[in-house]
């Protein structure tokens, strides 16, 4: 779990979500420090991306707490607007906006969201792009462009909001297998940058060589966690030997 709960950037503390009867989310205790990159893996229906919309309240929690630097977030009166703009989230239909080219879909969360002048926006926003290889697009609309390509402007565009953590919601799910690897890539450099990142994914070898940290969820709870090579090389739990069983890591 990591070492006291004030070091972390985010924190759950006995998380649960119900929609109606049917509880998702059965008391989810996780931290991410700084510089972690943490997997969360598990079976489709295991609670995996709930458990991510609720740490950025796109989901509202039913109860327990989420500690931002220690801090409870659903506390009232608590800025959930700005605590947004500290955690970048990358979806996995990529959600851009259509009517905008890629490089206006990077500047326009920074000048409405953070108040960033324009030129400052597109100076960011241009590095960033770069830095996901994009930077030849900018005047491309999405429809112009391969799943790989809107997923890789989609990450910028999260980085352009120079966040504390990014958050990935199975990023790669959506594409054609011969994309994903363009994606992963960028993930990858990140990784080796020192961002803080959540990783939900389907991607087991990706998981294992690139996270610090794995998470597996069974059945909204999160079922064992520990270092990327204990889970994957010597999992405690029968469920999560099942699990990875079915995946031939590599």
């Amino acid at each position: 779990m990591g070492t006291g709960g004030a070091k972390a950037v985010v924190e759950t503390r006995d998380l649960r979500k119900s929609f109606g009867t049917n509880e998702i989310l059965k008391g989810i205790d996780f931290q991410v420090l700084p510089g972690e990159v943490v997997s969360v893996i598990g079976a489709s229906g295991s609670g995996k991306s709930t458990f991510l919309r609720c740490v950025n309240l796109l989901e509202w929690p039913s109860s327990g707490e989420i500690l931002y630097h220690g801090r409870d977030v659903l506390e009232r009166g608590y800025d959930i607007n700005r605590f947004r703009t500290h955690l970048g989230m990358v979806f996995q239909q990529f959600n851009l906006f259509n009517n905008l080219n890629v490089l206006d879909n990077c500047v326009i969360g920074q000048v409405r969201a953070l108040g960033e002048a324009k030129a400052e926006a597109r100076e960011r926003a241009m590095g960033y792009l770069a830095k996901v290889g994009m930077d030849p697009y900018i005047d491309a609309k999405p429809r112009q462009l391969s799943g790989g390509q809107k997923q890789r402007v989609a990450i910028a565009r999260a980085l352009s909001m120079e966040p504390e953590a990014l958050l990935f919601d199975e990023p790669t799910s959506a594409l054609d297998p011969e994309m994903v690897g363009e994606v992963l890539a960028v993930m990858g450099g990140l990784a080796e940058s020192g961002l803080t990142m959540v990783i939900v994914t389907h991607e087991m070898a990706f998981a294992r060589d690139v996270s610090g940290r794995v998470a597996f969820m069974d059945g909204g709870v999160i079922a064992e966690e520990g270092s990327a090579a204990q889970v994957f090389a010597n999992p405690n739990k029968e469920r999560t030997k099942e699990f990875l069983a079915r995946f031939h890591a590599g």
